[in-house]
């Protein structure tokens, strides 16, 4: 392969044309040339921190909509999938990952269960974690999410840091708003790097005290707004993530867009795409090419240097994606699930009458929640909504053991009608739903449950599920035709159910995380976030 262009050299800040050959998979000159090119070589873009899971593709999937875009590899934590399956689970995505000629990096996942006021599918416990850490196909120890595990000393979580320390691999954080001493203690454990940053200050203070930072923008949090302004002072220290993205938002854009939007507020060219193609090589030992003779030739050519045109991506010297069409193909993999839910009733979802009640405030791209106490209607000795003032139910249903249903109030969703309900619940991915009325909420969950895990909708007499064969978590068939599916269900649900939310399938699979503030509801109760508790859901 010859290929002709302005190279983009990062570390250096120059761009030169040249001729670039590679073979064997690697690139074995770059030749300056006097001829002018008309378009940009630089290094393929890397998202440094991401579920792939919730895509809900397995990976060989989530490849072919990344590589459109300029992706070529991902720095992936499976803990969502371990918290269902366990290293059953960690195993599927490796396999399913090799066979793609995507790079894909995976951590073990220290946080499963994420709290023990949960109901998982799997425990990885000290035993577990060192030997996934010890695989040499596991570059890290994924998100330390129980910060206050790490603050208290939890012995088990402990071993699994010093596991990491001692194979020489980097630890990666959690730690939304943690501010301070306590902030001290928490990296001085060794946890380097942070995604849930939400503020310019919570960034800025996590940077001076070393951490790196991860700007995210996913399909529900988007933190890039708050954070971009670090860039000029802290490109060193910088990368670019997603975290979370669903197929449809996949499908328009990944980190490309975080690139083209940090230079159009007039951050340096060199700067940002060092955050977007260096900084996560550097920080994990990534074995990405950084378009050097003898690197692995993993690069793409675009069409300018405004809105990064992808023309063409390559991974160890394959074109892998030409003009907006992926070159991987697709892979069949046998479904493996766990889910053992029965079918429920309208009675199932009935709340005691209180004088006054807790109710989980939703907020539109943050994964964060607040806390208010309203007064609500009662009939016949059981609580109700209040379509009116935006006060639905919320219920998260045990799909791993036949239990009654946990059920608590949410404002913020602006349903008018109807239910939604969904097997994507971080991070143990129970089934969660919010509604209208008791039976909509029944009707929407018995969707995912007859499906064995999905997402589904329901309005009166109509209803739809898109079903997730991997884990309940995950679809096996092709990436574009979930995307679109996905795309139609989720803009049913906001123009005709009337929610106001941007991504409510995303907002309301959060709704169930017990380590991010301030109240969550899981299969066990609701929960205080700030405090790591359970609260009645009487005020």
């Amino acid at each position: 392969m010859h290929i002709r262009a302005n190279l983009i050299n990062i570390m250096l800040q120059r761009i030169d044309p040249v001729e670039i050959t590679v073979k064997g998979g690697k690139i074995v000159s770059i030749t300056p040339t006097s001829e002018e090119c008309l378009t940009y070589i630089l290094p393929g873009f890397i998202d440094a921190h991401i579920h792939i899971e919730s895509s809900m593709l397995i990976p060989s999937e989530f490849a072919r909509l990344a590589v459109i875009h300029g992706t070529v590899a991902t720095v992936s934590d499976p803990h969502e999938i371990a918290n269902v399956l366990g290293v059953e689970g960690v195993e599927f995505m490796l396999r399913n990952g090799e066979e793609s000629d995507f790079k894909f990096y995976f951590g073990a996942s220290p946080c499963v269960p994420a709290t023990p006021f949960e109901t998982s599918g799997a425990t990885l416990d000290h035993t577990a974690v060192e030997t996934l850490l010890n695989n040499p196909k596991i570059y890290f120890l994924s998100e330390v999410m129980n910060f206050p595990g790490v603050l208290g000393g939890d012995e088990e979580l402990m071993k699994k840091i010093a596991t990491a320390h001692a194979l020489n691999k980097p630890v990666d954080g959690h730690a939304p708003g943690l501010r301070g001493e306590e902030l001290t203690r928490y990296i001085a454990a060794g946890i380097t790097t942070d995604h849930e940053a939400f503020s310019y200050e919570e960034g800025y203070e996590k940077l001076q005290k070393g951490m790196k930072i991860l700007i995210r923008e996913g399909s529900a949090a988007k933190n890039f707004n708050a954070l971009h302004p670090l860039i000029d002072e802290f490109y060193n220290q910088l990368m670019f993530c997603s975290d979370d993205r669903h197929p449809n938002d996949l499908l328009r854009g990944h980190i490309n867009e975080m690139v083209c939007r940090a230079l159009k507020l007039g951050h340096d060219l060199f700067h940002v795409l060092q955050i977007a193609c260096i900084n996560p090589i550097d920080h994990y030992g990534l074995d990405v090419g950084m378009v050097q003779v003898g690197d692995s030739a993993d690069f793409i050519e675009v069409a300018d240097l405004i809105d990064f045109k992808v023309l063409k991506t390559v991974i160890k010297g394959k074109i892998v994606a030409e003009n907006g069409i992926p070159l991987l193909s697709s892979i069949t993999v046998k479904p493996l699930n766990k889910f053992h839910a029965n079918p429920k009733t309208a009675a199932d979802f009935a709340v005691a009458c209180c004088e006054k009640t807790e109710v989980i405030v939703a907020l539109d791209h943050e994964l964060i929640t607040h806390e208010m106490k309203e007064h609500l209607a009662c009939h016949d000795g059981d609580e109700i909504g209040d379509i009116a003032r935006d006060l639905l139910k919320i219920a998260v249903i045990n799909r791993y053991e036949d239990h009654c249903p946990s059920v608590a109030f949410v404002h913020g969703f602006g349903l008018k009608k109807g239910a939604i309900a969904s097997s994507v619940a971080h991070d143990s991915h129970n089934i969660i739903a919010v509604g209208c009325s008791d039976e909509e909420i029944a009707r929407a969950v018995n969707l995912v449950i007859e499906s064995r895990g999905g997402v589904s909708a329901v309005a009166g007499e109509e209803g739809d599920v898109i079903a997730l064969d991997i884990a309940g978590i995950m679809s096996s068939h092709d990436a574009f035709d979930i995307a679109h599916s996905y795309e139609k269900l989720s803009n049913w649900v906001k123009e005709e159910l009337g929610s106001t939310l941007s991504e409510p399938y995303m907002t309301l699979s959060f709704m169930a995380l017990l380590v991010i503030p301030e109240l969550k509801l899981s299969d066990k109760g609701l929960f205080d976030g700030t405090h790591f508790r359970f609260i009645p859901t009487c005020a």
